[in-house]
């Protein structure tokens, strides 16, 4: 009989122990925790502080006595595994009434994350509060609630600290969300994540951006710019660092990022100890190297992975991906794979395509734009990430690109994907189709594109816009200098267009402005360009910008609709 230790439950812990069950009734397995809960969803902790999940004890998915009952598995809580040794296989663990050694045949870690707290002057004070587990989300609500908090800064604009915002938002009290790097949620490049800033902003929260935390004192927090802010409480959601602690002290091997190193089957050096979960690094199938990637999606599956190899199960390991989903206020947000700036960063030659469509038929009232950008590798058009923004099924739009990613497919692949249609669910041609056709075209040289981010800097210098909505549209709102052609009276007044300078089209909506672009080509115009985003994304992409550093707008007046 197998006797298999777990050392922390929740995503990586809990899922190994009921995966080993199943494959082993005989197995005796004892999963220790050392906080007082084994079992909760932690990705749903920021819900409480809104009251979208009221009773705090829903956060809480099982317990010692379920796991006993459900899966005769021993699940002690409050004992916190101080030491292994691994000479004798045992493990050391501490409670309220001393220290005991448990031996093991094989051992599971996953220790998880810790939150980043720096060391800054007031960071100790009784105001101050991160937020790991359930015990942490309920002094947090307790506080809020017992002082009557008015004014709330949280500390960074990663998943976390954006949830933590907007749900204290919800619950009526005055949130500042300060970022030092140039955006939120940095899986999302910059252009799209203007969409979410603007947005923050839309539903009262203060939103500083590239600005970090200097020193907390009672009432307020300094930023590094001198920049006072209110707060009777704060929050530090800047990011989480693994626990690495019982692995170092075991000896086992840290990799490069700083997490537990493991092999294809979640093994550490020691091969009767396996590790999953945020504590470990994996490798990441597009980057081709080790990464950190604290999700839960990823760590019920190593943790499945690790149990089956126990039982000599074979798993192919096909490294992770970064899929991710957040609600934004009104607005979903999804991402996969890597970014453009990422993808720069490393060397790899992409092109990207930005285009905005229905995310329904434009005649059903719950019909909204949705924001789609997909980068691809250039010259293969093997795609390399996506990232979806708008009111509707943003993420359903990133599930069919994560699949496409994991089958290494390419936007030729994507431009013929069948996707299911109806009216009050997607349009005959999917904005993930439209994405690929543009993209199909781009990598043909069949025409040129420029970015929302290049407009300002064409626009400053009285570059040549073709606005070709109509007149009413345009009236509405345009960019500084463009002239209007609306598509209906375009072949009539295209010798008003230069041909001795670059042209650049825009429209309302893409498909408009690439006939448009293509009515040019087909005429003799040889330097035309499409702008990517149109006359919205031109709007998004600019207005917190524009607010922020308070300069003079390159738009007669934004048109969000």
């Amino acid at each position: 009989m197998k006797k298999i230790v777990v050392i922390g439950g929740v995503a990586g812990g809990a899922s190994a122990a009921a995966r080993i069950r199943r494959l082993d009734e005989q197995a005796q397995i004892i999963m220790f925790e050392k906080g007082q809960h084994v079992s909760f969803s932690n990705c749903s902790l920021p819900f409480h502080l809104s009251g979208v999940v009221a009773d705090s004890k829903k956060l809480l998915m099982m317990n010692p006595n379920s796991f006993e009952a459900k899966y005769n598995i021993d699940a002690r809580v409050e004992s916190e595994v101080i030491a292994i040794n691994r000479d004798a296989k045992t493990v050391t663990v501490q409670t309220v009434e001393g220290t005991y050694e448990e031996n093991y045949d094989k051992l599971v870690l996953s220790p998880g994350a810790n939150p980043v707290v720096p060391a800054l002057p007031g960071i100790e004070l009784p105001h101050v509060f991160t937020v790991r587990n359930v015990v942490d989300i309920e002094r947090l609500q307790k506080a809020v609630v017992e002082n009557e908090a008015a004014n709330i800064a949280v500390i960074g604009g990663g998943f976390i600290g954006v949830e933590v915002a907007e749900n204290l938002k919800l619950a009526g009290r005055h949130v500042s969300l300060i970022q030092s790097a140039n955006q939120v949620l940095t899986p999302f490049d910059f252009d799209m994540a203007q969409i979410l800033h603007k947005e923050i902003v839309d539903q009262g929260v203060q939103l500083i951006v590239g600005d970090g935390l200097a020193a907390v004192a009672k009432g307020e927090v300094t930023l590094r710019s001198g920049k006072t802010v209110a707060a009777d409480i704060v929050v530090l959601a800047i990011g989480v660092q693994p626990d690495t602690k019982l692995a170092e002290a075991a000896g086992l091997e840290i990799g490069v990022t700083g997490a537990i190193k493991v092999n294809q089957n979640y093994q550490t050096i020691d091969r009767d100890i396996y590790a999953v979960g945020d504590a470990i690094e994996v490798y990441h199938r597009i980057m081709h190297k080790p990464v950190r990637l604290a999700l839960a999606g990823p760590a019920q599956k190593q943790a499945r992975a690790a149990a089956d190899h126990m039982y000599g199960i074979v798993n192919q390991s096909r490294g992770v991906i970064g899929s991710t989903s957040i609600q934004v206020f009104d607005y979903a947000a999804a991402a996969t794979g890597i970014n453009e700036r990422t993808a720069q960063q490393i060397g790899m030659p992409v092109e990207a395509v930005y285009v905005i469509a229905p995310d329904k038929v434009g005649l059903m009232p719950s019909s909204n734009p949705l924001h789609f950008k997909v980068i691809y590798e250039v010259p293969t058009g093997r795609i390399v990430g996506a990232q979806a923004i708008g009111k509707g099924n943003a993420d359903k739009r990133i599930d069919v690109i994560a699949t496409l990613i994991s089958m290494n497919g390419t936007i030729e692949d994507l431009k013929d994907l069948e996707l299911s249609y109806s009216p009050m669910y997607g349009t005959a041609k999917d904005v993930v189709n439209m994405a690929a056709l543009v993209a199909s075209n781009l990598l043909a040289g069949r025409f040129k594109q420029v970015r929302v981010s290049q407009v300002r800097p064409l626009v400053e210098s009285g570059a040549v816009f073709i606005d070709v909505r109509e007149e009413n549209e345009f009236a509405n709102g345009h960019l500084k200098g463009a002239v209007n052609i609306p598509l209906s009276q375009f072949r009539e007044r295209m010798h008003e267009i230069p041909r001795d300078v670059p042209v650049y089209v825009h429209c309302r909506s893409a498909q408009r402005s690439y006939n448009a672009v293509m009515a040019l080509e087909h005429s003799g115009y040889s330097n035309v360009a499409n702008v990517s985003g149109s006359f919205l994304g031109i709007c998004l992409y600019e207005a917190f910008e524009d607010a922020r550093l308070d300069r003079e707008l390159i738009v007669t007046k934004y048109n969000f609709k």
